[in-house]
């Protein structure tokens, strides 16, 4: 055999090797919802995904607009086959999926496929990602509202503990006095809540029902039973911080953080994920000595609202997705909940127990401080209606904003509330 034919048998069998090479990676075509600091975390966990797993899977990744824009994308997509292959989902959204059939779901098969099991995740997390008894999505971490607080204006007020954190903490009059101390220390706002969003607000009203066994759904009927006046003392508590002055009135969410950043409210109530921010201003010597605990315990015990981001595999109408891909998905998911220490970075608590129980998380903080409250969430009830962005929020938005800045009763409020909710 000449040179020149064992070159070319040479150069026909490298190319069938790379032909097979390349059929043998699976790229993975993800979508998520996830901007800011977050999302710039998530960013780092592809490329570095992506790295680990060099010739065997991709991920190409797309950050689609939050909210209503993304999840009507999914429908839409689904329904003719060209959504993603995994995606990242709000718990709370995913009743309305089942009731659309746009997701797959997550067998004991699966779950053991990816070395994970429900005993490696909350109950309560869990449990949001399941609708009659079938679970539907991979939590990735749960994100509650916290209380963020400005060390230093606390201490000046006399309202900060031997432990570095806020006192009064236990109910609702011990709080509303260090909320006072701070005022007639000259703080311009004691809290900084965002009072100009009702579906920002949505949050604390749902924590402070929880605190006092209430609950949003009971069956098919909203505000069943005497959750109607439970709601109605929470909302009376918040509109009375506003007309005491001791809350930021009409103010949007930008506006809450700059409050807060700046100096001129001594304590948030915001979300987990805005710890990037804090993190980042105070790296840069930007930020006073902050940290962030478990919101107070305003009523009878501790309960705080959270969501989950999971991950979940769309049922793509005519298109079954093959072994090999739901293979790669399945890669991806278990990878990402595993090195999910990193995520914590943006503020979320890893729902992987594991992740939660290593050294360097409990090293973490504050995210360590307020990793506890797990123990005490509540998530959305379980309905199509209800969810982020969904038709729940928005209802109830429309009553939250005028009430807690002092223009609604609270009581007219749950009423007109019950009323178009059970309307729906």
């Amino acid at each position: 055999m000449n040179f020149r034919r064992m070159m070319a048998i040479a150069v026909v069998a490298a190319g069938g090797f790379w032909a097979v090479a390349a059929q043998a990676e699976e790229t993975v075509i993800w979508w998520d919802f996830l901007g800011g600091g977050d999302g710039v975390r998530m960013k780092q966990m592809i490329t570095d995904f992506n790295a680990a797993h060099a010739g065997k899977i991709k991920i190409d990744a797309t950050t689609l607009e939050w909210g209503t824009p993304f999840y009507a994308k999914v429908q839409t997509s689904a329904a003719v086959g060209e959504a993603a292959d995994v995606m990242t989902y709000h718990a709370s959204r995913i009743p309305l999926a089942v009731s659309q059939d746009i997701l797959e779901e997550i067998t004991a098969d699966d779950m053991s496929k990816m070395g994970l099991s429900a005993s490696d995740f909350a109950q309560t997390t869990m449990d949001a990602v399941t609708v009659d008894g079938k679970q539907y999505a991979v939590p990735l971490d749960t994100h509650p509202i916290v209380l963020y607080y400005n060390r230093v204006l606390l201490k000046k007020a006399g309202v900060l503990g031997d432990d570095g954190r806020p006192v009064g903490m236990g109910n609702k009059e011990q709080f509303t006095a260090t909320l006072q101390k701070l005022k007639d220390a000259g703080v311009e706002f004691p809290l900084g809540s965002v009072t100009a969003d009702g579906n920002f607000m949505y949050r604390t009203i749902y924590s402070l029902v929880c605190q006092q066994g209430g609950e949003l759904l009971t069956g098919n009927e909203f505000l069943a039973g005497d959750n109607p006046e439970k709601l109605a003392k929470a909302l009376a508590v918040l509109q009375g911080w506003t007309k005491a002055g001791l809350q930021s009135t009409y103010t949007d969410y930008p506006a809450t953080v700059a409050l807060f950043t700046s100096g001129k409210a001594a304590m948030m109530i915001n979300g987990v994920w805005e710890v990037p921010t804090m993190t980042d201003l105070a790296k840069q010597g930007k930020l006073f000595d902050w940290g962030a605990v478990e919101i107070p315990v305003i009523f009878d015990k501790p309960c705080t609202y959270a969501d989950s981001h999971s991950f979940a595999i769309p049922k793509n109408k005519g298109k079954e997705i093959s072994p090999e891909k739901r293979a790669a998905v399945l890669e991806v998911i278990s990878w990402m909940d595993k090195h999910s220490l990193f995520w914590a970075t943006a503020g979320h608590i890893p729902a992987y127990k594991p992740v939660t129980g290593t050294a360097e998380y409990k090293a973490m903080e504050p995210n360590a401080t307020y990793s506890t409250l797990t123990a005490n969430m509540i998530f959305d009830p379980k309905s199509p209606k209800a969810g982020v962005a969904g038709p729940i929020f928005d209802i109830m938005s429309n009553y939250f904003v005028p009430t807690l800045n002092g223009e609604m009763d609270p009581d007219q409020a749950v009423k007109s509330i019950k009323e178009e909710l059970n309307s729906m």
